[in-house]
């Protein structure tokens, strides 16, 4: 694989919540863990994702600076397609001024739209976009009254391209969900979010090489895996074990953390990739802060995320005494399995 890289949230708002996904946003703390990333990790590529402009540029300099490649990949959730457009357009146009002091930039001109994006699935939030493709009636009736969303999404992106490649003159891509059937005529590379689970776990690898017969470079843009027993068969559904209604929010039912679920998964699945020679593969992903570990496994929100670090809400790590995380499993064979790599 040419690309070794990890996936990295300066802050999203996923499903239209009001908290982003990293609350506090320490420049700091954010050119350490990069340094990280690329010495410790084995990276060469990193795929940055957030709605904020600033944060998104800011953080991609620092990845620059170090010599990762950067997929620039803003994500604007719950966005109509007249807010996403321009949208689009000024991340597009920063993109094109940081391309100008280094070339190892690619835009991601979306993700996931069919369940983050407005408009071409029924639904007012992620939410409910996702439930219409777990509820077959659901679906048709979006279908009857919207149109095909593989349709409307194509449409989508065909003018999303147009406005990112009239200022940006790099690569571009789209971060595909495997549901998702993309017209990949207009884009350098066909990316695709790859999870395994239960459900998809025999046909996985024959699923995977489909993607090659665009006759373009193929880079698995996200792949991972919670940390607690059986997240492996729930794959990209993982996180969902989390009571988010509570106060603090807690862990629905009963699960047993164990570090060694995601390690694993990662290695699998990057010797599938490599055995189908996959351009690049970005695991998904360095830290995730709204979910922090606790002691008491009722409070662990840690065991949903897919972090390859333990986040902490109250205090340092050890290993990192400047960061407050401490690496799992995950980032130690994530870690091992690049090196060997490079």
């Amino acid at each position: 694989m040419t690309r070794r890289g990890v996936n990295y949230d300066v802050g999203i708002y996923p499903f239209g919540e009001s908290r982003p996904s990293r609350p506090v946003f320490d420049p700091a703390v954010v050119r350490r863990e990069i340094e990280i990333i690329k010495n410790d990790l084995c990276c060469n590529a990193i795929r940055i994702t957030g709605r904020d402009l600033e944060r998104l540029v800011m953080a991609s300099e620092y990845a620059l600076d170090l010599g990762l490649e950067v997929w620039f990949g803003p994500a604007f959730h719950d966005a109509t397609e007249q807010q996403a457009l321009p949208y689009l357009a000024r991340c597009a146009a920063a993109a094109e001024s940081l391309r100008q002091k280094s070339p190892h930039i690619v835009f991601i001109a979306g993700w996931e739209l069919t369940f983050f994006m407005k408009g071409l699935v029924l639904g007012e939030t992620g939410m409910e976009r996702v439930g219409a493709f777990m509820k077959p009636w659901r679906l048709l009736w979006s279908t009857l009254r919207i149109g095909p969303f593989n349709r409307n999404l194509n449409r989508l992106l065909t003018k999303a391209v147009g406005e990112v490649r009239r200022v940006f003159h790099g690569p571009v891509t789209y971060a595909s969900g495997a549901w998702e059937t993309v017209d990949w005529t207009p884009f350098d590379f066909v990316s695709i979010d790859c999870y395994r689970d239960a459900m998809n776990k025999k046909i996985f690898r024959e699923n995977l090489r489909k993607y090659f017969a665009h006759g373009k470079p193929v880079v698995v843009t996200e792949f991972g895996c919670c940390t607690y027993r059986g997240a492996e068969d729930k794959g990209g559904y993982g996180w969902a074990i989390v009571d988010w209604s509570k106060d603090p929010p807690q862990i629905k039912g009963t699960y047993f953390r164990d570090e060694e679920v995601p390690a694993r998964y990662l290695t699998e699945l990057l010797d599938v990739f490599a055995g189908e020679n996959v351009d690049g593969a970005f695991a998904f992903t360095f830290v995730m802060p709204k979910y922090p570990y606790n002691d008491d496994a009722r409070f662990d929100l840690d065991m949903a995320s897919y972090g390859l670090v333990r986040s902490y809400a109250d205090r340092k790590g050890t290993a990192y005494p400047d960061m407050p995380w401490e690496p799992k499993l995950s980032f130690g064979a994530l870690a091992e399995y690049y090196a060997r790599l490079r």
